[in-house]
């Protein structure tokens, strides 16, 4: 067996080195020995790490796992997949989440566990096709909810976003009980507003037909293995520090980031989905990581960057990138972390491994 074949990060080191860390955790997963798992938005950057995770502990523990990725394009897939897709572990599945999921999962296969991932991620898209947006967000859910329901599965975990919490107006860490405000008159509401409705169909699930299901409320993820085509804030910085380039910002960069690295987030909702309770709200993040956009933009220039370079701010008339408006919020991982889960890796490593990731991605 050639390492290309048995390598779940199509041969970046530091990515594989990432998988590795999680699939170490034995004793938190072993629950998922002999177990079908189905990712939606498998070729997602979260989806997509997960599936590889999995595929790396399936590997390493022999634990016997099927694991299912729900793609709209099987060109795309294995694009990002590679050879990981000739091992016969994980399958693909070629369908719209907002289908019938009879359409793509026939009903004599098995189901345990369901990480519900496909979502609107670009802010840019969000603006240009508001409904569309919500339409993924809420027939997505419902379609998932109905398949959990139909398989009876042990557990399902939704991913949401910070940006549920809306607007807060205190300055204390923001846990799972809060609850901010959000002006649904602005078409960007249209994500954090549908979070919201995701996450009262998963609670009315559960009581109405008992489906356990968990909610991870994600801050911002990002770490090695991001997607060539991400263009997220923490990539435009990571490819500033690459090419020794000024970070140009379009916003004032007040709005308060909570960020958490992708190995982290990963373990994460493996904990969620494996330990957390029944119709129960969780926000993964790293606590030591939440700073400000232009925070962080300094950081990356003045800690990471091998080159000198600025912070320029350029900042037009009209809200022409579809930003969300300028958030003060500090989440609280204290839920998280009473389960057993700690996050391990900090800003600077984060980017330093990240841009490692990419160097590595650009000399393929």
């Amino acid at each position: 067996m050639t390492n290309a074949y048995r390598i779940e990060a199509n041969g970046d080191p530091v990515l594989q080195e990432d998988l590795e860390i999680i699939a170490g955790d034995n004793g938190r997963f072993s629950a998922l020995a002999g177990s079908s798992l189905l990712i939606t938005g498998a070729t997602g950057l979260v989806g997509s790490q997960l599936a590889r995770a999995l595929a790396c502990y399936n590997r390493v523990h022999h634990a016997g796992m099927t694991i299912y990725l729900l793609v709209r394009s099987r060109a795309k897939a294995e694009e990002i997949f590679g050879e990981l897709l000739a091992r016969g572990d994980v399958v693909i599945l070629t369908g719209d989440v907002t289908d019938p999921f009879r359409d793509y999962f026939p009903d004599d296969l098995t189901l345990d566990y369901i990480i519900h991932a496909a979502s609107v991620t670009a802010s840019k898209l969000m603006v240009e096709k508001p409904a569309e947006t919500i339409r993924i967000s809420l027939e997505g859910t419902r379609q998932m909810l109905e398949l959990a329901k139909q398989h009876g599965v042990r557990s399902m975990i939704y991913i949401s976003s910070m940006e549920m919490y809306g607007t807060v107006d205190f300055d204390r860490p923001v846990t799972e009980d809060d609850l901010g405000y959000i002006d649904p008159l602005r078409i960007r509401s249209n994500y954090p507003e549908s979070k919201r409705m995701c996450e009262n169909m998963c609670v009315a699930y559960h009581a109405e037909y008992g489906v356990p299901v968990r909610i991870a409320r994600l801050s911002q993820t990002f770490g090695a293995g991001i997607l060539r085509g991400e263009n997220r804030v923490f990539a435009q910085f990571a490819r500033s520090a690459i090419s020794a380039q000024d970070i140009v910002l379009h916003t004032a960069g007040r709005s308060e980031g909570n960020y958490c690295y992708t190995r982290d987030t990963i373990r994460g909702l493996l904990t969620i989905l494996l330990h957390g309770a029944d119709a129960e709200a969780y926000n993964v993040a790293n606590e030591v990581c939440h700073t400000t956009i232009a925070a962080m933009a300094q950081l990356v220039a003045g800690q990471v960057a091998a080159s000198p370079i600025r912070v320029v701010f350029d900042i037009p008339e009209s809200n022409t990138f579809g930003y969300a408006p300028d958030t003060k919020l500090k989440l609280s991982s204290a839920k998280l972390r009473a389960l057993g889960w700690e996050p391990e890796v900090g800003l600077v490593e984060a980017y330093r491994r990240m841009i490692a990731s990419m160097t590595w991605q650009q000399a393929e």
